[in-house]
């Protein structure tokens, strides 16, 4: 199997917009862009800023299931992350991700009650290179 430090280093060079799936509260599949991550820690958690009212962090507080796409597209080359989401509001994990140009967003700062964390625990994925693909697991 490709090195995990591979795929973590796809994941940090990714520049691309990240697509993150979920279970809609009709139980539909639905694919959202986002931004890249705030925070990696190993290839164990992904963390995102997004908004609390949005229709992904209803669904997420339903069904918490999910999975995060990159792709490098120079090299043809992505990895599929499939695991679980939390939603999470504390000011510790939202001070954690913060960046100076989020007060555009979110007004009230880290305080806003439409700011939240997504921090997404891998427990396996694919990886798949020009015609080749490896599935692992996250012990």
């Amino acid at each position: 199997m490709k090195s995990l430090d591979t795929i973590i280093n796809l994941i940090e060079k990714n520049k691309t917009i990240v697509l993150v799936s979920y279970i809609d509260l009709n139980g539909n599949p639905v694919c959202k862009a986002m931004l890249t991550p705030r925070k990696m820690d190993g290839l164990r958690y992904v963390y995102f800023s997004t908004n609390t009212s949005s229709n992904k962090v209803k669904s997420y507080l339903i069904n918490n299931k999910g999975s995060i796409y990159f792709i490098d597209k120079r090299f043809y080359r992505g990895v599929s992350l499939i695991g679980t989401v939390e939603v999470l509001t504390d000011y510790e994990t939202k001070a954690m991700i913060w960046q100076d140009g989020d007060k555009r967003f979110y007004n009230e700062g880290i305080n806003d009650s439409d700011y939240c964390v997504l921090k997404f625990t891998i427990s396996h994925g694919r990886y798949y290179s020009s015609t080749n693909s490896e599935d692992f697991k996250i012990d």
